[in-house]
């Protein structure tokens, strides 16, 4: 670690559970079931202790439902303790801490993109970085010096570029390029001809700016397969499996899918086995629960992600409702990794209605993107009554030219594979985001 970090950590008093679990670098996602039980109990109970005791705001919910510290004997316990929501948290900066405000170091704020009131996470030194460093997935994220990484996410209000700016530098102590991803300055030119300069292994980025890259190293000659890339991760967009495929094969790499939130941190590494994620067990416990009662569902059911945070003593997050729906599998994984695996089925509040039928956009993604007449860039036009038909509008693929026989073709798979009427319009170009890329809009 640098000389900065390591008088920090000389400095400060590590919680006794991150000493005794990880001060030798034991990697967990190797660690035995038992042992990561047990360091989890031990974490969960000095966060909730620390809660009840510093936080009026969780001493009256936990008060409100009943249940103290004391109440937390084993694992699942956990579900005795009220939920967080989005809510209690919007235009609230301060309400988590458990420490004094001028201790924070960092404040990050959500995107915007989900709508309402903004929500902020507050930060102290030691948990932004002595606590949640720590522990590290040396397997499921092999980076170290040496390494180049390139990190083209958004740096500006959001929490992306920064935390993995902070992991690849000083928590694997690799060399970072801080690209960024559309802002001021972090075109698609700039960034290419950084790559062209600097040859990174490793790059982190979004899906829709990833293609953006691919078409501006086309412009400029530069042959993305030939940087021979480590390893390649996805993040910060929804993304179905055909979609990343048309990014592996642009790059020439394998692309692992990486799930996190402004609220929670980091929550799922994907191996190269592409079989879910693998959930980050040092960092945090991830409950299923019934989106209508709350109820905890058992592995394998699919239902609303909630997730309390074991590194967070300054500004805890204790079963925190994400609004993402998934479910968990405690199958052995072929990369060999011990950490339970989840997959995501999206979001909540992105499933669509049409004609009193539920559907996820991303399996929409999936449909159309099986298709090589597609091009890269499409949206899912929803109509503004029952009555009409969803409308895809898309570019073609390059050499593809647009007729009326393709796009009743193309309608015609679409409805076979989603049951759903669809019509087709090509266009020769979309917008290319510098923010999200918005995949469903409105009429």
């Amino acid at each position: 670690m640098g000389t900065l970090f390591e008088a920090k950590l000389r400095a400060l008093k590590t919680p006794p559970v991150i000493s005794r679990y990880f001060s030798e670098g034991a990697p967990p996602d190797h660690m035995p079931a038992e042992k990561l039980a047990r360091y989890q109990l031990e974490s969960l109970k000095a966060i909730v202790k620390r809660a009840y005791e510093q936080s009026p705001f969780y001493r009256n919910k936990m008060d409100g439902a009943g249940i103290n510290p004391s109440g937390i004997e084993q694992l699942t316990d956990l579900g005795k303790l009220p939920f967080l929501t989005k809510d209690e948290l919007r235009g609230k900066p301060w309400i988590l801490l458990t420490c004094d405000k001028k201790d924070i170091v960092l404040v990050q704020v959500s995107t915007g993109t989900t709508g309402g009131e903004e929500i902020y996470m507050a930060y102290t030194w030691n948990d932004y970085l002595l606590h949640d460093l720590s522990p590290q997935y040396t397997q499921l994220f092999p980076v170290g010096p040496g390494d180049i990484c390139l990190n083209a996410l958004p740096y500006e209000m959001s929490t992306a570029g920064l935390a993995f700016h902070k992991t690849f530098m000083e928590g694997y102590q690799a060399t970072v390029i801080p690209a960024g991803k559309g802002g001021a300055y972090s075109t698609p030119t700039k960034t290419l001809k950084v790559i062209r300069d600097l040859s990174p292994n490793i790059v982190v980025t979004s899906p829709s700016w990833a293609i953006t890259l691919a078409e501006e190293a086309a412009r400029s000659g530069v042959m993305l397969p030939n940087l021979g890339l480590k390893k390649m991760w996805l993040t910060g967009e929804g993304c179905s499996p055909a979609f990343r495929q048309r990014v592996e094969k642009l790059w020439g790499t394998t692309a692992n899918f990486f799930y996190g939130s402004l609220e929670c941190g980091g929550l799922g590494i994907e191996c190269d086995a592409h079989s879910g994620y693998h959930l980050t067990q040092a960092h945090v416990l991830m409950e299923i629960v019934d989106p209508r009662t709350g109820a905890v569902l058992p592995s394998g059911e699919t239902g609303e992600i909630v997730v309390t945070a074991l590194l967070r003593y300054d500004s805890p997050i204790i079963r925190f409702r994400t609004g993402d729906l998934g479910y968990l599998e405690t199958a052995p994984c072929a990369c060999g990794s011990t950490l339970t695996r989840f997959h995501l089925r999206g979001r909540a509040f992105d499933q669509l209605q049409f004609r009193g039928k539920a559907f996820s956009p991303l399996l929409m993604e999936e449909f159309l993107m099986r298709m090589p007449e597609v091009g890269n860039w499409f949206q899912f036009v929803m109509p503004s009554s029952d009555s009409a038909r969803i409308k895809i509008r898309c570019e073609l693929a390059s050499g593809v030219q647009p007729s009326q026989a393709l796009a009743a073709t193309i309608a015609g798979r679409m409805e076979a594979s989603a049951h759903l009427p669809f019509d087709i319009e090509f266009v020769s170009h979309l917008p290319r985001p510098g923010s999200k890329v918005l995949r469903v809009v409105r009429e």
